[in-house]
């Protein structure tokens, strides 16, 4: 197949089996520092070592059946059967389309990224047959109406500068009957949202040894914290959007004052990714329900399937004018 069919009829070119597409935003500060953290990311990430790489790669799978609704890999097999077209919106490494491409081997799987992390993915997955590889701006993508029966855009959106914008762009790509999945961070406490503005700012100037060096610290508190095996009784505080209740002692800092990820078992260094995710990109913005429903609306997007949590939302959306296409 050619990969360019997909594509509006623009200067596309390719470069080490990857499709550039003709249609690349000038890139903002913002996005321009997001794009570079997240591409060096990846691209140490894929350096790491193999089972600290399978640990967080099976993590994220479990975690996506749960996010988007599927009680394991079967059903998610099943899904994907009579889809022609998917696409991966902020593939990275392109680990989980891989995946997705798989249990799809009879569907076109685009895994697609702004950032230089997707030349490496190609390299990682260039024996799948049925994936095409594409450099763009998943905000513009340059992909015809309507052509993409299968949109995700998972742990993504939120670190584009216009997620608004964004998700009519997915909107605008998905077929007709199609869906989109799609992930939100979710809005926290006054402390920890406080905070995090500092940093989306602070992550402006710092460098990628001074965040990593964080992460690590970051991730020993939350490993110490963890090991102290506290439970508090908390107030409710609903001037600082606190919730009351019970809370082990490092649960209630990382939920209400800062992020300090652990998990013991993922281990030090795939925690360390995870903190890194945070605080590196400058893009990382948090939505309220409210809001997610307001970009819903404006994308003309319905909900099949709604899921939320202390992190996040997500969920598979398709259009509600299906019958117009």
């Amino acid at each position: 197949m050619n990969p360019e069919i997909f594509f509006i009829k623009q200067r596309i070119r390719q470069k080490d089996g990857v499709i550039i597409s003709g249609i690349l935003s000038e890139k903002k500060k913002r996005q321009n520092q997001t794009s570079e953290a997240f591409g060096t990311k990846w691209v140490s990430f894929s350096k790491t070592k193999k089972q600290d790489q399978k640990t967080y790669n099976d993590f994220q799978k479990k975690w996506f059946l749960k996010l988007y609704g599927f009680s394991g890999e079967q059903e998610l097999r099943e899904y994907l059967s009579d889809k022609k077209t998917i696409l991966d919106a902020g593939a990275g490494l392109a680990e989980k389309t891989a995946w997705i491409a798989s249990m799809a081997p009879h569907a076109t799987v685009l895994a697609v990224d702004l950032s230089e992390a997707i030349f490496r993915g190609r390299h990682m997955h260039k024996e799948k047959e049925n994936m095409i590889f594409v450099q763009c701006d998943i905000a513009n993508t340059g992909i015809k109406d309507h052509t993409i029966d299968c949109v995700i855009c998972d742990q993504v959106i939120m670190h584009t500068d216009d997620p608004r914008k964004t998700l009519k762009e997915l909107s605008r790509i998905v077929s007709a009957g199609g869906e989109v999945f799609c992930y939100w961070y979710r809005k926290k406490a006054l402390p920890r949202e406080l905070l995090d503005d500092f940093f989306r700012n602070a992550t402006l100037k710092a460098s990628f040894d001074e965040i990593w060096a964080l992460s690590g610290q970051l991730t020993e508190l939350g490993k110490t914290l963890s090991e102290l095996d506290i439970n508090i009784d908390v107030p409710d505080m609903p001037l600082l959007n606190i919730k009351g209740g019970s809370y082990d002692l490092q649960r209630f800092i990382y939920w209400n004052f800062i992020k300090c990820f652990w998990n013991s078992e993922m281990g030090k260094e795939t925690s360390k990714y995870v903190n890194f995710d945070w605080y590196s990109p400058s893009n990382a913005k948090r939505f309220s329900r409210e809001e997610i429903e307001a970009d819903l609306n404006f994308a003309d997007l319905a909900p099949v399937s709604f899921h939320l949590e202390e992190a996040c939302y997500s969920g598979r959306f398709v259009l509600k004018n299906n019958k117009n296409l």
